[in-house]
């Protein structure tokens, strides 16, 4: 599923669509995990990912899901969000 999620995610950038509603709703399908078990870390990533791209509702959804991470959980969402933007 991840991989899918990126592919999908880089085709928006190359195409121009890419904006904090995606990114939003990729956060949502891993924090409910949508087709998955839950993985807190990467919607965590697409929480951060979506904000910075000014998706309000994401600042929200991540203070919310940080509350059920531990340090070291929001550290690697953060490097993994810093990861994928330094690659697009």
């Amino acid at each position: 599923m991840a991989r899918i999620e990126h592919i999908c995610a880089d085709a928006a950038i190359i195409t121009g669509q890419a904006d904090g509603e995606m990114y939003f709703r990729l956060g949502l399908m891993h924090a409910n995990g949508r087709g998955a078990e839950p993985d807190y870390v990467e919607a965590h990533k697409w929480f951060n990912i979506a904000a910075m791209r000014g998706d309000a509702r994401a600042v929200f959804h991540r203070r919310e899901l940080s509350e059920e991470m531990s340090a070291d959980q929001i550290a690697a969402a953060q490097r993994a969000a810093r990861e994928w933007l330094s690659v697009h």
